[in-house]
């Protein structure tokens, strides 16, 4: 705690805490893309479900070898040799075929020379029986546990569900979030800006390009002037969302009216400021089942608290394991300063392998946050740290 401020790792905590749990959604394989398993992800048949060739060439008897066979089928992918491969038999085969009754190896086609519906020989041919066959289930089995509930559904999770026999799966759904930036000095990005008193609005879009990279339902409503009575109806008119993210207003300013706006709206404060810099005047509150997150107006301060509060809510209510960014360690390039009762995200770039502080530290300096490849991350009270020493860091680029 720092004069009534509450630590960041408590003000997750706590946020999390709001979150009740949803119940599962049942969506094809192509709509579940990013979501998690709400249940296990068991098979529903043997894959392969029969022996298959491995390879192109023939199916034989492995008493046969070396040969000659006289050639009397083909069995295709799909397609399957109906009869019994006989003594000194065989039947010409494709990968992913069938192996017909009868045979129990496949001698590749670049290990036999064929005249007609004579075969003979050429190369080693096949080590022993079985060779060049998938059996039947070596892949997995009717009932196999393939993924555990929580797992992440990825491209090769849905190839795999569908090989099991799945169209469908159980999911925990999209959150429908909110997005409401607020400000009688904002303008829609792109138009032009009505005095120097005015400025585009960043926060908005920037905070549906943060969440893009995680399967939700956003909705960005027009901008908001600093009205309590028009903040109050927007936000009872999103209540139905599971996250309203508002930005800028949510101090205790003259026109700072994300809280009255709040309890106007029926809602509640849980908390507000965060020992942290920058983002300190973060407030989180309940409007009905909706969870507010009132991030701070400037965009340094919205990028930062989004990452480290927004993007944790909002992973959790998908079902993730991981919630919180990690935290890595690096070797300073730049004396960092002793730190004082906030913890302190530094923006900071990588320069011959060490992480050195971004010159502009203003919780508007946009340009320093897109420099930036990583957030030092400093904790309250951190003695000062010398170049050659390790710091910790959240990455938010690769090293270049």
């Amino acid at each position: 705690m720092a004069g009534g401020l509450i630590a960041l790792d408590e003000a997750r905590d706590r946020l999390l805490a709001l979150a009740a749990p949803r119940p599962p959604v049942t969506l094809s394989l192509v709509d579940a893309t990013g979501l998690t398993l709400a249940e296990p992800l068991l098979s529903k048949r043997n894959q392969p479900a029969a022996d298959l060739s491995a390879m192109d060439g023939y199916a034989v008897r492995s008493a046969d070898l070396p040969g000659p066979w006289r050639v009397i089928g083909e069995s295709a992918a799909g397609r399957p040799f109906s009869g019994t491969i006989g003594a000194g038999e065989a039947a010409r085969i494709s990968t992913g075929a069938m192996i017909p009754d009868g045979a129990d190896c496949v001698v590749v086609q670049e290990d036999v020379a064929r005249d007609g519906d004579r075969l003979t020989l050429t190369g080693d041919g096949p080590a022993a029986p079985g060779a060049h066959i998938r059996r039947a289930g070596h892949d997995f089995a009717t009932g196999a546990l393939l993924a555990a509930a929580g797992a992440i559904i990825d491209a090769r999770l849905i190839a795999l569900a569908a090989m099991a026999g799945h169209g469908a799966l159980s999911v925990f759904p999209r959150p429908r979030i909110a997005i409401l930036s607020t400000g009688d000095e904002l303008v829609p990005p792109g138009q032009p800006l009505p005095s120097p008193a005015h400025i585009p609005a960043s926060n908005g879009v920037m905070l549906a390009a943060l969440l893009a990279g995680l399967p939700c339902d956003l909705i960005v409503p027009p901008l908001l002037p600093d009205d309590r009575a028009t903040i109050t109806a927007a936000l009872q008119e999103h209540s139905q969302a599971d996250i309203i993210v508002t930005t800028g207003g949510a101090s205790v300013g003259d026109h700072d009216l994300i809280q009255p706006a709040l309890t106007d709206g029926g809602g509640a404060v849980d908390f507000w400021r965060i020992a942290m810099r920058p983002g300190k005047p973060v407030m989180v509150g309940k409007l009905g089942d909706a969870i507010v997150l009132g991030l701070p107006g400037n965009p340094v301060s919205a990028y930062v608290t989004a990452t480290l509060l927004l993007l944790s809510l909002v992973r959790q209510m998908l079902g993730y394991q991981a919630l919180v960014p990690v935290i890595s360690q690096a070797i300073a390039g730049d004396p960092f300063p002793a730190n004082g009762p906030r913890q302190d995200f530094v923006r900071a770039r990588w320069h011959d392998g060490r992480l050195v502080r971004l010159g502009n530290q203003d919780s508007g300096a946009l340009l320093a946050l897109h420099r930036a490849d990583a957030l030092v991350v400093r904790p309250a009270h951190a003695a000062a740290v010398q170049p050659g020493e390790p710091i910790d860091y959240i990455a938010l680029a690769q090293p270049t």
